[in-house]
Formats: C-alpha cells, sequence, structure tokens
C-alpha cells in the first residue's frame, strides 16, 4: 500500500475535525435564518408604511371628491405630506377607478403606489431590486338613516333639543354646523335617535339616551330636496280664514284646489274646522301674509303640499308658518303612487318654504296630542321650531331645515312604515372599501 493511499485512508477514518465543520456550516444557517428575519421585518415594515400612505391619500382623494373638490389634487398633497418613505415607479391616483368593484363610481378614489426597496441581505445575492406596492380604494358610502337634516354650515349651532323635550326618532339628526356645539342638547330632554352626525363636535349630554351613536367631525349630507322649485304663482288676492266653529256644530269648511292643481292666497288664518282638497297652496307673503293654524282650528288634508314664498323682491316677505299646540292637524303630503297634478312635483313634501328665505324669521309647529302629521317639512332657509304633545302621530315625518329647535314638552315617535311616502335621507361617510 502506498503512502498516500496509507493517509488517505487515515483521513477518511479521522473523526477529530467534524465538530468544526459542523460548527461552519451551523454558523452559515444561522447567518442565514438571521438575514432572512431581518429582511422579513424590513419588508413588513416598508409595507406597512405605504399600504398607510395609500390609505391616507384614497381618504383624502374620497373626502374632497364629497365635498365637490379635486379628489386627485387631494390625494396627491396627502402623499407629498405623508412621505414617510421614498416613491419610485408610477403612482396611480384614479377617480373614478377603473378596476374593483367601484369601477366608474364618481364617489371613490383609487391609489396605487410603489417602492423599489433593497433589503439588507437579500439583496447581495438578487440582481434586482424588487418592488413593493399598495393599493387603497376609498369612497362616500351611505351610512345611517336621518328624518332631521340641518343645512347650517357655519359654526352656529344647527340643531337645538331643549326644555322637556322627549324625541324618540327611530332614526338619525344630521347637521352640517362646523362650530365645537354644532348639535345641543340640555336641560330635563331626552332624545334617542341614532347616529348623530355634525360636520363639527357634539358635545356629550346625558339628554342622549343609551345606544346613541355619535359621528362628530363627519361630511356635511347634501340638501335632499335640493331640485325643489316654486311652481309658478297665479293670481294670489284672495285670503282664506276660516272662523271659529264656537262649538255650534258648523260643518268643515272644503277648500277646492281645481282638480290637483295650485291655488294662491295672500293669507291662510284658520281658526276653526277646514279640509283641504289634495294639491299645492301657495302662501304669498308680500302683503304681510302667512299660514296660521290657531287654537280650536281642526285642519285635514291628504295628498296635500303648503308652500310659503313671496311675490316681492323683498325676501323678508317670505311667508312663515305658526302652527299652535291647541290646533289638531290631520295633514299628510302627496304620495308618489297615488298623487296626480301638481301635486306630483311635490311627493312626500308637507311643507316648503322658499330656500331664498334669510334667517330673519322662523317658523313654529306645535301639534296636540290628537294631530297627524305625515311628510316633510322642507325650510332651507330659516330656523324651524318644533313641538308636539306626548299621543301626537308623527310616524312618517321628516325636518329639514337651515336650524332645528325642538322646544317645550314636544314628543315625537317616528317609525314610518310607507315605502313610497318618505324617501329615506341615507348618509354619507367616507371609508375605505378596498
Amino acid at each position: 500500500m502506498s503512502a498516500v493511499s496509507r493517509v488517505f485512508r487515515e483521513l477518511m477514518h479521522d473523526n477529530s475535525a467534524n465538530a468544526v465543520v459542523v460548527s461552519a456550516f451551523s454558523i452559515l444557517a444561522m447567518i442565514g435564518g438571521a438575514g432572512l428575519a431581518t429582511d422579513t421585518i424590513q419588508w413588513t415594515l416598508w409595507k406597512r408604511q405605504l399600504q398607510r400612505m395609500s390609505d391616507s391619500a384614497a381618504l383624502a382623494g374620497a373626502f374632497a371628491a364629497a365635498r365637490g373638490n379635486s379628489a386627485n389634487s387631494a390625494a396627491q398633497t396627502e402623499l407629498n405630506r405623508y412621505n414617510i418613505i421614498t416613491l419610485t415607479g408610477t403612482t396611480t391616483i384614479e377617480t373614478p377607478p377603473t378596476v374593483g368593484p367601484y369601477n366608474g363610481n364618481g364617489k371613490a378614489v383609487r391609489v396605487v403606489v410603489n417602492s423599489a426597496r433593497a433589503l439588507p441581505f437579500s439583496s447581495m445575492f438578487m440582481s434586482v431590486t424588487p418592488n413593493i406596492q399598495a393599493q387603497a380604494t376609498a369612497a362616500a358610502v351611505g351610512f345611517g338613516t336621518y328624518c332631521v337634516i340641518s343645512l347650517e354650515d357655519t359654526s352656529a349651532t344647527g340643531i337645538t333639543i331643549q326644555g322637556s323635550s322627549h324625541v324618540s326618532l327611530g332614526c338619525g339628526m344630521s347637521t352640517n354646523s362646523q362650530g365645537t356645539n354644532a348639535l345641543s342638547a340640555g336641560g330635563s330632554a331626552q332624545l334617542t335617535a341614532s347616529p348623530l352626525a355634525a360636520v363639527g363636535d357634539i358635545p356629550a349630554s346625558s339628554v342622549f339616551q343609551t345606544g346613541t351613536v355619535l359621528l362628530p367631525y363627519a361630511l356635511p349630507q347634501p340638501d335632499p330636496f335640493t331640485g325643489l322649485t316654486v311652481p309658478a304663482m297665479g293670481s294670489c288676492n284672495q285670503s282664506l280664514s276660516v272662523a271659529p266653529s264656537n262649538g255650534n256644530g258648523n260643518s268643515s269648511t272644503r277648500v277646492q284646489n281645481n282638480g290637483n292643481g295650485v291655488v294662491c292666497y295672500k293669507n291662510i288664518d284658520l281658526k276653526g274646522p277646514v279640509t283641504f282638497d289634495p294639491g299645492v297652496y301657495i302662501v304669498d307673503g308680500a302683503n304681510g301674509g302667512a299660514l296660521s293654524i290657531n287654537s280650536g282650528a281642526t285642519v285635514n288634508g291628504a295628498g296635500v303640499t303648503f308652500i310659503l314664498t313671496t311675490s316681492s323682491t323683498d325676501m323678508s316677505t317670505i311667508a312663515n308658518v305658526t302652527i299652535n299646540g291647541n290646533a289638531t292637524m290631520n295633514l299628510s303630503a302627496p304620495q308618489s303612487s297615488t298623487c296626480s297634478g301638481a301635486a306630483c312635483s311635490f311627493p312626500g313634501i308637507l311643507m316648503y318654504q322658499d330656500r331664498r328665505a334669510g334667517l330673519g324669521g322662523s317658523s313654529k309647529i306645535n301639534g296636540s296630542s290628537s294631530s297627524v302629521l305625515a311628510g316633510a317639512f322642507y325650510f332651507p332657509g330659516q330656523e324651524l321650531q318644533f313641538s308636539g304633545d306626548t299621543g301626537m302621530n308623527t310616524d312618517c315625518l321628516q325636518l329639514v331645515a337651515r336650524r332645528v329647535t325642538f322646544t317645550g314638552s314636544s314628543t315625537i315617535s317616528n317609525t314610518c312604515s310607507t315605502p313610497d311616502f318618505l324617501q329615506p335621507i341615507t348618509g354619507l361617510q367616507i371609508r375605505l372599501v378596498n
């Protein structure tokens, strides 16, 4: 046996160096594992940072779109402001998105961002820098159903609940007020309504009953009746005055409306029993006229709309309405499925004040326990004060005004079950949807 063969055989049977070899491979594995773990943590961090940027930009864009501003500009500004990781490649901002479940939705904004990042360990073995991508879609989506809307858009309080009012709506309230006290509730009042939304802040209050959801700093809600216009007034030379019955059993005065047409009065003053035919009744306040329903009046009317306006160029003369608490009413607005003639232009609208009216005046709605009111009260330029006794039927009621105030001992229960009578007012909320 040659000397070389003997040396080789001895080396093959020598175990003294095995620990060194195993240790060397173990150290390499540990270094590789630590490197990969470091890369994984770093990649996850970058991915989260990139996702935060895309989420924030999409939300900013959707908020801007909901307010009628440039969504793309707002999203890009947010990306620049939130620059926690350097972007590379192409950044995509789409309004509306061209892919995904919100494809073509004008209220949605899609943002896709990229960043090429070299990993600390893996880059030693990679010839190409890997790209990290994140995308987000935000949109204005329906949230909550409202039956009281305040269109006040300054810092003034939009909705006030005071006195001993007990208000149970079965739906929510929303105000566009930007103030720190956008919705104010105090006294011994009780409010059961949810959600309560405001563009500004909503201070906590014991008036809010258990389960009330507060949504401060929310989106402004659009005017649900912005498309309404005052119809042609025609001749408004006549007044409508109904005297008290004085307990003598006088039959109710019937007010006809030319086959569901339009009738204009320069003043309506009701103190006794009266029944209105279906149709549209205009009150021209040019000469100080108003709609007054006084104590002792009993007013009936199905499928009716009262419009308060003026033929004067002086908008301060736009008519108001005052309903006394001792009056009894059974009034309902036109229904889209049963209306005819001019009334079909105002489905669900019981009273509509010309939107040119300013804050110089207010209208007051009171009602007895035997009253029934069904429809929307729309006073976009003025304050609407509402007070009704316990037992008053307001199962299908919407209040939309510049400002809304609940006073006195008003008790309202609002659970409309007639689908075509009043269209639900659905609120808007910006959310990440994808």
